[in-house]
């Protein structure tokens, strides 16, 4: 009995070991994944710390800054010394490039930096190094700047590529740099009467738009070094010269503002118009002329040459025309173009004089030779006054009486020799009607003479034309 006690429970332990052993594993793997679980938050858990250690170093970097110029503590809606004297704004430009001239919407273009300097001493702070602070947009909304504006401007912007161009640095003691890239659109002035010989004018205006004389004072900081300009190449101008200059704005209702003014002076590059619009015409004009080495009886071809010469006219006046702004006085171009085309219609008129007169001349020609044959050979012989009248038969001419003829052609023995007659006396007094006369029964004489009156007429209009403008 005491043997199958024990045999049972010998065989009680044998089923109760694996359980025992496996339930000794456990503990182990549990404190295996809990030292992992730990071991990874432990890592994880550091990368956060650290990501936000870094997020608090910069917000307490910003708060250091804005603690350090104290930004909290003033009102910085109001000027710098509010109350007192005038605040200086030194101003400093450096022009980087005139993107464009439109002479038909009189403005230009133009990128530059804009440079202030002024001090307020509630942006100072101590430092031993003594160095200056730089920092971007974000801190200027919160400080008190300058209300710059351009007049005049159309429009205007602050490049944002890719942060806003916003400079601003703050010295120790409170002296500020704010530095902003502008590209400005601004009405400029043009005169055209000497187009395209002109020289222009050109300035952009800065002021301030709030602060009138009493509480703002600007003024150039280093005199005329202030305007600084890069190396600027211009298709159609020549910049001569970049002027700073000063002077003073008065408003009815606010009163005087101080004003800067950046002045340029621009020339026009000749050659591209001498090239789209001179030489053209010149050659159009010089074409018009070839008509009169034309024989007058080839009514085609100079009336095509005329007309073909009179459209191209018109047709660089009016592209010229379209590209400038409708102005009420006369340009130099307008000049020289109409002038021209006076040139091409006048010889146009020419060639119809040529043929009106060369048409009455044949047409008495053709009158004349009808009349002598109506006539025989002794007729015409007796008419002309070779023959004696007992030898011819002047039955079909009218008679004339020998009074006449004795007084006309035949002078008496007594008296002496008398003067010119009356009709004589006036072709002496009229030689352009005796001149007239002859152009008129000899048609051809009118292209002889214009082949020389048209070249020089043309040379001496070229000479006064760019003696005066050029």
């Amino acid at each position: 009995m005491r043997v199958a006690l024990l045999a049972f429970r010998l065989m009680c332990l044998a089923w109760l070991w694996p359980v025992t052993h496996n339930s000794s594993h456990f503990p182990n793997k549990r404190r295996h994944k809990e030292k992992y679980g730990e071991n990874t938050k432990q890592k994880h858990g550091g990368r956060m710390d650290l990501k936000m250690k870094k997020l608090d170093s910069t917000k307490s970097l910003l708060i250091k800054s804005e603690q350090l110029l104290r930004i909290e503590d003033h009102d910085f809606a109001m000027r710098p010394g509010f109350g007192g004297s005038a605040i200086p704004v030194g101003i400093d430009v450096q022009v980087e490039s005139i993107d464009s001239i439109s002479e038909v919407n009189m403005d230009f273009t133009m990128t530059l930096y804009l440079r202030h300097y002024w001090q307020d001493d509630r942006l100072a702070f101590p430092s031993s190094s003594n160095k200056s602070r730089t920092f971007d947009a974000r801190l200027v909304k919160k400080i008190w700047v300058p209300d710059v504006f351009f007049v005049h401007s159309k429009r205007s912007f602050i490049h944002d590529t890719t942060m806003e161009n916003i400079m601003l640095r703050v010295f120790p003691d409170g002296n500020i740099l704010y530095s902003v890239r502008i590209t400005v659109t601004a009405l400029c002035s043009m005169d055209f009467s000497s187009f395209p010989l002109d020289t222009q004018n050109c300035s952009l205006e800065l002021e301030s738009y709030a602060y009138n004389e009493n509480d703002l004072m600007l003024y150039w900081k280093n005199g005329n070094d202030s305007l600084r300009t890069d190396e600027i190449v211009l298709s159609q101008f020549f910049i001569e010269d970049f002027q700073p200059s000063f002077g003073l704005a008065f408003y009815s209702s606010t009163g005087w503002y101080n004003r800067l003014y950046i002045n340029f002076i621009l020339r026009r590059h000749i050659f591209f118009f001498m090239l789209q619009t001179y030489f053209p015409t010149m050659l159009m004009v010089m074409l018009s002329w070839v008509s009169f080495w034309i024989d007058r009886r080839a009514v085609p071809a100079r009336v095509s040459l005329g007309i073909t010469t009179v459209l191209t006219m018109s047709t660089i006046i009016t592209g010229v025309s379209a590209s400038m702004p409708q102005v009420s006085y006369v340009k130099a171009v307008d000049i020289y173009l109409w002038s021209s085309f006076l040139f091409v219609f006048l010889s146009v008129i020419e060639y119809a004089a040529v043929n009106y007169f060369t048409t009455v001349e044949e047409m008495k020609r053709l009158k004349r030779t009808k009349i002598s044959n109506s006539f025989n050979a002794t007729q015409t012989m007796a008419f002309d006054g070779c023959y004696h009248e007992n030898e011819i038969d002047l039955t079909s001419f009218p008679e004339v009486t020998s009074a006449s003829n004795t007084e006309r052609n035949t002078p008496s023995r007594n008296s002496t020799v008398s003067g010119p007659t009356e009709g004589t006396r006036l072709r002496r007094k009229h030689p352009l009607i005796q001149n007239l006369s002859f152009i008129m029964s000899n048609s051809y004489v009118i292209d002889s003479y214009s082949r020389v009156i048209f070249p020089l007429a043309y040379l001496l209009f070229n000479i006064i034309y760019w003696s005066l403008y050029a």
